[in-house]
C-alpha cells in the first residue's frame, strides 16, 4: 500500500533573496530592468527627495522669475550647500533605501518619512560642511506642502523619465527596424488577402511601411506629451502658504518651481493634480501597443503561410515533442504582453481622471502599477524586435502564390474596359459583370485570362499593357509609396 505521508514543503515566501511574485521582476527582468530606475518604489522615493530638496532651495533662493528668499529671514544657500542637498537624492542607493524604509515603519506615512530622512541629512551637514546655514532651514523641508504636492511632481518626473529615456527609444528603434525591412522588401510582390481571400497584389515592403507609418504617428503623439505638475497646498488654494507668508506671490513661485523641474504648471487643481495628462499619455501608448499587436498577428499569419521563414537559433527547442518546429514565440509573447499592458493602461487612464470631491486615495495605489503597464509594453517591444531579426522573406513562395491566382487581374481588366468605354470604344458594356462571370468562384490561369483579354477588342496599347500584366507585376506604385512617403 502506498504511503500517504507527504514531506513538509519549503515555503517559497520565506526564501531569501525574495522570489519575485510577478514575471517582470523574475523571468523577464533583463528586458525591463531600465524601467526600475524610473517607475519602481525606490525611484518614487528618490524623486520625492528630489522634489523636496528643490522646493527647499527655491524657498531660500527663489526662482528665475521670483527672487529669493521666498520665506522672509531664510538665508540664501551657497553653492556648496545646494550641492550637498542635491546629493541627497543623487546618492540614494541600497543603504539609503533601507534607512528610509525603517523611518517609514515608524511614521506609517511614506512622504513624512521622506521629510524626516532629509532632516537627518541636514542635521549631519555641520559635521561634513563645517559652518553652514542648513540646520536653520530644516523646518522649510515640506513647507506648506500636502503629500500630493510632492507626489504629483514625483510621478510626473518618473513617467517623463520612463517615457523619454526608456520606452520611446525602444519603441523608436522598433519602428526604425521595421522601416528598414519595409525599404528592403519594397519591391517584393505579395498576394493580398482581404477578408482572408486572394485580392489585389501588394508588396511585403508596402505592408510593413503601413504599420511603420501608423506606429510612428503614435510615437509623435507620445513625444509631444505634456507632463503637468502642481504645488498649491491641501485643496489647491495656497491656503497655508498665504497665511504663513502673505507677502509672497505664491502662484508665481509655484509656477517657477514646477517649470524649474521641467514640467508644465497646472494652476487649477483640488488637492491632487488632475492626472488628465497621464490618461492622455497612457491612451497614446496603448494605441501604439494595439498597432504593434496588429503587426504581431500579421507577421504570425505570414509565418504560418510561409511568406516569412524563421531563422533557427542554434540549440533552441521549438516544440518539446515535434523536433521540426520553429514556433513564432516572440510574436505570441508580444501579443500577450501587449494585451496586459493595454488593460493596465486603460485602467490607469479611466481611474486616475476621477477623484471624489477634493481628494480620495484611489490614485495612490493605482499609480503604483504604472511600472507594470510600461513593463509589459517594453517586454513586447523587445520580443517583436528579436522576432523580426530572425525573419527571412520567402519570395519564391510568394511568387508561386501569385501565379496560382490570375483571377485577381479581373480588377484591372474591368477598370481598363471602363476607361475604354468612356473614351468611346465599342463593345465595353458591363465590364464588371463580365469579369465577375469569368472569375468569381473560378480559378483562372494565365492562358484563360489572356484569351479573354485578347477577345475584348481593346485598343492596341491597352491590350498590350494588359497582355504584359501578371499578378506579380500588378502591384501599382507600392514601391514608390514606400520610397516617397515612409518618413
Amino acid at each position: 500500500m502506498t504511503s500517504t505521508v507527504q514531506p513538509t514543503r519549503v515555503s517559497l515566501a520565506d526564501v531569501t533573496p525574495p522570489i519575485a511574485l510577478g514575471p517582470l521582476d523574475g523571468r523577464y527582468r533583463s528586458a525591463v530592468a531600465p524601467l526600475v530606475d524610473h517607475l519602481s518604489e525606490a525611484a518614487l522615493n528618490r524623486e520625492r527627495l528630489h522634489v523636496e530638496v528643490e522646493w527647499l532651495i527655491v524657498l531660500c533662493n527663489g526662482t528665475d522669475t521670483v527672487p529669493g528668499p521666498v520665506v522672509p529671514g531664510a538665508p540664501s544657500l551657497t553653492d556648496t550647500e545646494i550641492t550637498y542637498l542635491r546629493a541627497i537624492p543623487a546618492t540614494f542607493g541600497a543603504t539609503e533605501i533601507a534607512e528610509l524604509g525603517a523611518i517609514e515603519r515608524e511614521t506609517v506615512h511614506d512622504v513624512k518619512a521622506v521629510e524626516y530622512f532629509i532632516k537627518r541629512r541636514i542635521a549631519d551637514a555641520p559635521e561634513i560642511l563645517g559652518e553652514t546655514n542648513l540646520p536653520a532651514v530644516s523646518e522649510l523641508v515640506h513647507f506648506a506642502c500636502t503629500s500630493e504636492d510632492v507626489n504629483n511632481l514625483s510621478y510626473a518626473l518618473m513617467v517623463r523619465g520612463a517615457v523619454t529615456d526608456v520606452w520611446l527609444p525602444a519603441a523608436t528603434a522598433l519602428a526604425d527596424q521595421l522601416a528598414d525591412m519595409a525599404r528592403e522588401h519594397a519591391e517584393v510582390p505579395m498576394l493580398s488577402r482581404t477578408h482572408g481571400q486572394p485580392a489585389t497584389p501588394t508588396t511585403m515592403g508596402k505592408e510593413l511601411a503601413v504599420l511603420t507609418h501608423r506606429l510612428r504617428r503614435q510615437l509623435r503623439r507620445v513625444e509631444g506629451a505634456e507632463f503637468l505638475g502642481k504645488l498649491n497646498g491641501a485643496t489647491g488654494t495656497f491656503g497655508a502658504h498665504t497665511v504663513a507668508v502673505p507677502g509672497a506671490d505664491w502662484p508665481a513661485v509655484s509656477r517657477g518651481f514646477v517649470e524649474h523641474l521641467g514640467l508644465t504648471w497646472n494652476p487649477l487643481t483640488t488637492q491632487i493634480e488632475s492626472h488628465d495628462w497621464q490618461a492622455e499619455v497612457y491612451a497614446d501608448v496603448a494605441r501604439f501597443n494595439r498597432i504593434l499587436h496588429n503587426l504581431a498577428t500579421d507577421v504570425w499569419t505570414y509565418i504560418s503561410m510561409g511568406f516569412f521563414t524563421q531563422i533557427p537559433v542554434a540549440g533552441a527547442t521549438g516544440s518539446s515533442t515535434m523536433p521540426h518546429k520553429v514556433n513564432p514565440i516572440r510574436f505570441e509573447n508580444a501579443e500577450a504582453n501587449l494585451e496586459i499592458s493595454c488593460s493596465l493602461l486603460d485602467t490607469l487612464g479611466a481611474t486616475l481622471v476621477t477623484s471624489r470631491l477634493q481628494r480620495d486615495l484611489t490614485d495612490s495605489t493605482t499609480q503604483r502599477n504604472i511600472g507594470p503597464a510600461f513593463g509589459h509594453s517594453l517586454l513586447a517591444i523587445d520580443n517583436v524586435r528579436r522576432g523580426l531579426q530572425a525573419l527571412a522573406v520567402n519570395a519564391d513562395l510568394m511568387a508561386e502564390d501569385l501565379d496560382e491566382n490570375w483571377e485577381v487581374l479581373g480588377e484591372p481588366v474591368q477598370s481598363a474596359m471602363r476607361a475604354a468605354s468612356v473614351a468611346g470604344v465599342e463593345g465595353m458594356e458591363n465590364p464588371y459583370e463580365r469579369l465577375k462571370e469569368l472569375t468569381r468562384g473560378n480559378r483562372v490561369d494565365q492562358a484563360r485570362m489572356r484569351e479573354f483579354v485578347g477577345g475584348l477588342g481593346l485598343p492596341d496599347d491597352v491590350a498590350a499593357r494588359l497582355a504584359e500584366l501578371t499578378p506579380a507585376s500588378y502591384t501599382g506604385i507600392a514601391a514608390r509609396l514606400v520610397d516617397e512617403y515612409l518618413d
